[in-house]
């Protein structure tokens, strides 16, 4: 049938497992006890940290000085609870009861203890919807009367897999008998990618509140790498210096350690000693989705698990079957949803951060248990270096591992996003793809992926891969209303954004001929295959898509701006919504008052897409962000890229050939709340600068870089870069997100897209930069193509056309370098069938076509 087919790294799509994976091989977490001894102590038996898969490890034992009270444990004291609903919370300081307390109305719950007590750290163990439970407002009292307000909890960012890490926040240290935990539905972020539980009804599910006085590494969970989130730095206010334990004060009881947990030393005498045993197991995660491939998920950290996973899995089609004719049909080995959470540890973690870090992490290890050592800044430090390590390691051991047996067995290596699952940076691995892929979703907000999209198209970008390809139109509860119609300006606007290469998800193969509509994916469509309705009358639609991405693969792409994504691990690319307080004149005033009350989330107000899912209606919709920084597009960068970069020409080049006017370094927003820069980033952008390197940055990094003529301060607020000398290439006058466009760039000239995002009938005028050179429009539904537009002038360096557009039209405006267009028989135009070759030959070489005839396949 001459199919060719690509096959996925293991049973089912999420993500890399198998029943061959041991627990010893499998993905490893870092796990601790901490056990309180009195001075004198000698025979001391420790708590058994958690085992899954009954496989556990010991790394290390600590003990230091305690330098908490523990007063609440010690003194065994137990709060009353009370609630303003009168809804019994006894329970929540209770770590061994699964009950959650609810509520849909402000409220607040109180525990009174029978005296004063000091607290430094508050856990909130929580029940589904994490967000609205990691908002209270804390306050205290000491007659339970008058109240004062003394902290409030900032939720993390967190991805869609945040299901079982509790979450602990270092607060600001008071003492009081009173504590009230006030729940106020104001002030609630709309959801997104990165702060997914907010996108749902503003409800507070809570199952446990604790309380205590040990000073805490604010939200460790999130720093030592065990679960995607990003959360703030801890404060000097919330772990002070004397609040921390000296390096030189820990002292290393590894030796004295049986197998069993018992040990033989004698505590010093002074204050009573905290014992810390620290150790490994599985996370115990699997390829759920599998079918009788089911099993652990490999260890990413791994060079020898993601081998055993690669021969087990893609290897047995060829091992199983007949060689040669696998090595015919089998062209793209693919990584697809990163379904498995994220890990901290493997037997090699130590040696690796060694090397890569340049310093021992063991004297240290306390830091991933919460423990501040040396002080808050030094622990932030050590925790930022080990999620360093993790997002490098999963690069050089599972990716790459992943991209050299893929091309040993001569297939393409194709792979999704990491983020938000897998603490990484979420553009690094697309330079072991050769085709980096992101996803899209249609009419299912709470599902879609714009990050996502903006990782795999920057990534493809700045490591120079050519294809970008998405997993297309992927529904939730598809209800069959859709058909090529309804989707066209959606797949449009996922072209416009940079994507060239559709996967229309999804295709089932049915074995069945007497049931309609056979096989699905439960729910989850599109659902393109032939019990669809209006399948068989499709073929126009895949000649529109195939027609598109053959020129949307051409050349390479042109994008002017460069956006960092800072330092902080995990990262992602920045959102549109998140250039705001960088770029605020670019955005326009529209944008930015519309941004402003999409934050202020006055009412918390909600929408109901598809039927039966509920959620925010001030989530940050991609469609409104179309042709988002008026005239110019951007592409994000990472540390790593930023370190490979040059000038070239008084442009900024990547190492995979993409070229920014200008490059931006936006400040504080939701994904970046820790701007500190490093001296090795401030070492780069000052030499970038000075060898002509044009130049935004954020005011917060004012001091990093020396003055600069090229060098402009942000917030920016003029409407466009003309003060840089950078002109858009494209401008479209009065448009309001009505026109998504892209521009790319090959040897014969310009090729620019254009797509009516609405379902009107628009005309609109739109200048080029570029002077004297007759535009041509190909319509890529009809094959259609007309030597100019109706309307079309020259004057100051620029091309202006006048293009109308049907509801949902699109057209590819061609300038070639040459001034000189082809003659065309108009009779025959719609014969061309061009672009099914492929060749583009009358493109790539700069050479003017003559007749039809040479454009028709042979």
């Amino acid at each position: 049938l001459k199919l060719e087919i690509g096959v996925h790294v293991s049973d089912g799509f999420a993500l890399a497992g198998g029943p061959w994976i041991t627990p010893e091989l499998s993905m490893q977490k870092l796990v601790w006890t901490k056990t309180i001894v009195k001075p004198g102590a000698i025979k001391i038996q420790l708590q058994q940290p958690e085992v899954n898969q009954n496989y556990y490890k010991d790394i290390a034992v600590y003990a230091y000085s305690i330098n908490y009270k523990n007063e609440i444990a010690a003194n065994n004291l137990k709060p009353v609870v009370a609630t303003s609903n009168g809804s019994d919370a006894s329970f929540l300081t209770d770590t061994n009861i699964k009950q959650t307390f609810r509520s849909d109305s402000n409220c607040w719950i109180q525990y009174a203890y029978p005296q004063s007590i000091t607290v430094r750290q508050v856990k909130i163990k929580k029940q589904n919807n994490s967000y609205q439970s990691q908002r209270f407002i804390i306050q205290q009292s000491n007659d339970g009367i008058n109240f004062t307000a003394v902290d409030t909890l900032q939720p993390p960012r967190h991805g869609w897999q945040d299901w079982d890490e509790a979450y602990t926040h270092a607060v600001k240290t008071f003492s009081s008998k009173y504590i009230r935990f006030v729940w106020q539905k104001e002030g609630t972020e709309p959801g997104s990618e990165d702060l997914d539980a907010a996108k749902w009804k503003p409800v507070l599910r809570v199952q446990g509140i604790y309380v205590s006085d040990e000073p805490v590494i604010n939200n460790y969970e999130a720093k030592n790498g065990s679960v995607w989130r990003i959360a703030a730095n801890t404060t000097d206010e919330e772990v002070t210096k004397a609040n921390s334990v000296p390096l030189n004060k820990i002292i290393n009881l590894t030796k004295y350690l049986s197998a069993d947990g018992r040990m033989n030393w004698k505590a010093p005498g002074g204050n009573d000693w905290v014992i810390v045993r620290i150790g490994h197991t599985s996370t115990g995660a699997v390829n759920s989705t599998a079918g009788g491939g089911k099993g652990l998920e490999c260890d990413k950290f791994s060079t020898e698990a993601t081998t055993l996973q690669f021969n087990n899995w893609f290897g047995k089609f060829y091992s199983e079957t007949d060689a040669a004719l696998a090595k015919e049909v089998i062209k793209v080995f693919h990584v697809d949803s990163w379904e498995c959470g994220s890990q901290n540890w493997s037997k090699n973690f130590a040696a690796e951060f060694k090397k890569k870090r340049g310093y021992d992490l063991l004297p240290y290890l306390l830091v991933m248990t919460g423990v501040s050592v040396t002080d808050a800044a030094t622990s932030e430090k050590v925790l930022h270096d080990i999620r360093e390590t993790i997002a490098e390691l999963v690069n050089d051991k599972f990716y790459a591992t992943l991209k050299n047996l893929a091309h040993k067995k001569g297939v393409q290596f194709s792979a999704e996003s990491i983020a938000p699952t897998f603490v990484s940076d979420g553009l690094m691995h697309y330079k072991h793809a050769d085709i980096p892929m992101g996803e899209f979703w249609l009419n299912s907000p709470t599902h879609d992926k714009p990050n996502d999209m903006l990782d795999a198209i920057s990534g493809a970008h700045i490591y120079g891969k050519n294809i970008v390809q998405g997993e297309a139109f992927t529904t939730l509860r598809s209800d069959w209303s859709e058909h090529p119609g309804s989707l066209k300006a959606l797949g449009d606007r996922a072209f416009a954004s940079g994507i060239n290469k559709f996967a229309l998800h999804v295709f089932m193969h049915s074995p069945w001929l007497d049931k309609k509509p056979g096989m699905t994916l439960d729910g989850i469509g599109l659902f393109y295959q032939r019990d669809q309705t209006w399948f068989k009358q499709s073929k126009a639609w895949i000649e529109y898509l195939t027609r598109c991405q053959a020129l949307l693969q051409l050349g390479k792409p042109v994008v002017d701006i460069g956006v960092f994504t800072g330092e902080e691990i995990p990262s992602r690319s920045v959102l549109p919504d998140r250039l705001i307080n960088t770029l605020p004149g670019l955005l326009g005033k529209e944008k930015n008052e519309a941004e402003r009350k999409r934050l202020l989330n006055e009412g918390q107000p909600q929408r109901t897409i598809p039927d039966g899912v509920t959620h925010s209606a001030n989530m940050a919709d991609p469609e409104n962000y179309v042709d988002v920084l008026n005239g110019y597009q951007y592409d994000c960068f990472n540390p790593d890229v930023l370190m490979q970069m040059k000038v070239v020409n008084g442009r900024v080049v990547t190492p995979g050939g993409a070229s920014y006017a200008v490059l931006v370094i936006p400040g504080k927003h939701p994904m970046n709340s820790n701007t500190v820069m490093s001296d090795s980033v401030k070492i780069k952008l000052n030499e970038l600068a000075q060898k002509g390197a044009r130049i935004v940055i954020s005011n917060e990094f004012a001091a990093s870089l020396a003055p600069e003529k090229n060098v402009i301060y942000a917030p920016y607020t003029d409407t466009d870069f003309s003060k840089l000398g950078i002109q858009p290439y494209v401008t479209i006058k009065n448009n309001t997100g009505e026109i998504a466009w892209a521009h790319r760039r090959c040897n014969a000239g310009d090729i620019f897209f254009f797509s009516n995002q609405t379902s009107k009938k628009i005309t609109k005028t739109i200048q080029f930069n570029t002077d004297h050179m007759e535009l041509e429009v190909w319509n890529p539904v009809s094959g259609d193509i007309w030597s100019r537009p109706e309307k079309e002038t020259h004057y100051n360096n620029r091309s202006e056309a006048e293009l109308k557009f049907y509801p949902g039209q699109s057209y590819f405006v061609i300038i070639r370098k040459e001034a000189e267009t082809w003659v065309r028989q108009e009779a025959n135009v719609k014969e061309l069938q061009w672009l099914h070759d492929w060749n583009i030959s009358f493109l790539e070489n700069g050479k003017p076509v003559k007749t039809i005839q040479q454009l028709r396949p042979s």
